[in-house]
């Protein structure tokens, strides 16, 4: 059985990786939101369920057994290693999912794995290519006070986390630039022709 090329897009909060998985989705691309994809598999796998509630409590879900996300972050910001151990359950329940979603599509010359932590979670290595979207920090800043209702330390915080966009740049094979310059759709078209015939 064939496996298809396998892309990750990543990027720092606000950059605008999503917009882009978009833009490759639109034009047929298979792509997996590796963090919607987490949040669907927080509520629908069981055995996860009840390792959560376990280490977190029963709060972390409501009466309908709708995760509670708001109660679930309140126990882990700031406590790295409550946090590493939500991320140790979790992580390994979506790369069973993001498995069972490959073999799905293997009839595809290549799908997109989209994911806030591609780096920080060690699965960049088990991809063919990564893509790293950058953008301005001022400008990622302003995206993100207008799309969530989060303030300033909040999103500094979700950005000290994450890997400074340096870092990512140097591990990246492609780079897209979202900084309101450049037009994303001839550069996701170029990289689009370079998958589709790799």
């Amino acid at each position: 059985m064939r496996i298809p090329y396998q892309v990750g897009i990543t990027g720092g909060i606000g950059s605008g990786k999503s917009t882009v998985a978009r833009i490759f989705a639109s034009l047929g691309v298979p792509t997996y939101d590796a963090d919607s994809r987490a949040k669907s598999v927080m509520t629908t796998n069981a055995t996860l369920v009840e390792k959560l509630k376990k280490e977190f409590g029963n709060a972390a879900y409501d009466s309908s057994g709708k995760l509670d996300r708001k109660y679930l972050s309140a126990q882990v910001f700031g406590f790295p290693e409550r946090l590493e151990k939500l991320n140790s359950l979790v992580h390994p329940c979506v790369a069973e999912d993001y498995q069972e979603w490959l073999n799905l599509h293997r009839a595809h010359p290549y799908i997109l794995k989209e994911a806030a932590l591609l780096f920080e979670t060690g699965s960049a290595g088990k991809l063919d290519k990564i893509i790293v979207v950058t953008a301005p920090a001022d400008l990622r800043m302003k995206r993100v006070k207008s799309r969530d209702n989060r303030s300033d330390k909040e999103i500094k915080d979700i950005m000290k986390r994450q890997w400074p966009e340096e870092q990512s740049i140097a591990r990246a094979d492609h780079v897209i630039a979202n900084d309101e310059v450049n037009a994303l759709l001839p550069q996701v078209l170029k990289l689009h022709e370079v998958f589709k015939s790799h």
